[in-house]
């Protein structure tokens, strides 16, 4: 028996409804996956009682030999799997990442170039109430409103006329290939820092399917957990030249201990990346956007950009008179869930957007494959069309119920 279901019965029965709902119910939010049980193993360990302020072999606390060998193994295995040079595994999470490059390069008041949040960038990538909008200066750009691509020209142009001193490649709802090679172009051109946020499509780039921005970008920083798989986490990757400054702004200038059971959860998905078995799965990955894409258009919903070529979809329901967070809802309530999203150009509000955000990394983890993108997608379709239908919503439910039992979710026995 657990010591916690005797001790806490309160979040015993909370954690096991939860993962009564994972099992059940077809995740499909693009941020999301799910962690092998090796990855899940690591995190739950004494090492959770470790402090460990410093970095190897510099720490400010006594008995770290071990944290030294977990975070040296995490570093070492991460700039292996991307060709980086330096590697800082400390950040508690993306927006740690993110923030630490911004400390590291920005002074308050700069000015720095990024994607618009209604557009598919991130809230670190300069949204008014977050650190990053609210301690310089970000100038945005969008995608076209003809095809929703980046328009590079927009681009050049921002850069011209404000020389930035950094750029910042990376989205968290775009679903295409980011050219990193152009904004690369771009930032020498105007004489600024490129650095590229590919938190969503990590796994993409380490199974060497989309490019790899440590090839010409200064600062590359990421998550590990979407497409990647492990613990929720962050991690930056970086020229050695920047290593001692990128360094000290994660540690003293932004956290203190870091998080060593994480960064042993973050080492286990980083070999795991390693291994020949993960491109097949990032392939795959693939290949279910695009397979959910096809069958999701041609039961009439608008997709950004006509499609997708990674992990993500966004789909306008406005298209078939719903909005955003109505599609939401209904889809919850049958057993897929999915985030409302704003898409380009959206004439709607934040909190009420015409969109959804749709990922496949989460069912690919469980080992649907192109025929079950085609089940799901034709159940997303019939709860989108009778969103207000109690029945069909309640039916469609039973029948994922059983379907998603097929298909084990790692680590929940």
């Amino acid at each position: 028996m657990s010591s916690l279901s005797t001790s806490d019965v309160d979040i015993w029965n909370a954690i096991k409804k939860e993962e009564v709902r994972q099992v059940d119910g077809l995740e499909l939010i693009a941020s999301e996956n799910y962690t092998s049980a090796a990855v899940m193993e690591a995190v739950g360990t004494v090492l959770t009682n470790k402090y460990a302020e410093g970095y190897p072999g510099r720490r400010y606390y006594g008995g770290c030999e071990f944290a030294d060998e977990i975070e040296n193994l995490a570093r070492d295995r991460v700039c292996q799997l991307f060709g980086a040079e330096h590697a800082n595994v400390q950040p508690h999470a993306g927006s740690q990442a993110n923030m630490s490059v911004y400390l590291t390069v920005l002074k308050p008041g700069d000015t720095y170039l990024a994607m618009d949040l209604s557009h598919g960038g991130h809230l670190t990538h300069g949204m008014h109430l977050n650190f990053s909008g609210q301690l310089y200066n970000p100038i945005h750009y969008g995608v076209r409103e003809s095809d929703h691509r980046i328009d590079f020209d927009q681009v050049a142009s921002l850069a011209r006329e404000h020389k930035p001193k950094m750029i910042v490649a990376g989205a968290s709802a775009y679903p295409r290939e980011i050219d990193h090679g152009k904004f690369a172009e771009i930032a020498r051109e105007v004489g600024a820092t490129l650095m590229v946020d590919m938190a969503h499509y990590a796994g993409l780039v380490a199974a060497g399917i989309h490019h790899n921005p440590v090839e010409v970008a200064d600062y590359v920083t990421s998550t590990s957990h979407k497409t990647l798989r492990g613990p929720r986490s962050g991690f930056v990757l970086c020229r050695k030249e920047f290593a001692t400054a990128l360094n000290r702004t994660v540690f003293p200038g932004m956290q203190g201990g870091p998080l060593v059971h994480v960064i042993a959860g973050k080492a286990v998905c980083f070999k795991e990346a390693l291994q020949p078995s993960f491109k097949d799965y990032a392939r795959q990955i693939v290949t279910n956007a695009k397979t959910l894409a096809e069958t999701l258009v041609a039961g009439g919903i608008r997709l950004a950009s006509g499609g997708t070529d990674n992990h993500l979809m966004l789909a306008d329901v406005t298209a078939i008179d719903l909005t955003g967070k109505i599609a939401e809802t209904a889809l919850d309530q049958a057993g897929i869930t999915v985030n409302m999203n704003m898409i380009p150009f959206d004439k709607r509000r934040p909190l009420d957007p015409s969109g959804i955000r749709i990922g496949t990394a989460a069912l690919t983890t469980r080992g649907m494959k192109e025929d079950d993108m085609k089940l799901v997608g034709a159940w997303i379709l019939e709860v989108l069309k009778a969103a207000d239908d109690a029945s069909v919503i309640a039916r469609v439910r039973a029948e994922i119920q059983e379907f998603a039992r097929q298909f084990p979710v790692p680590g929940i026995g």
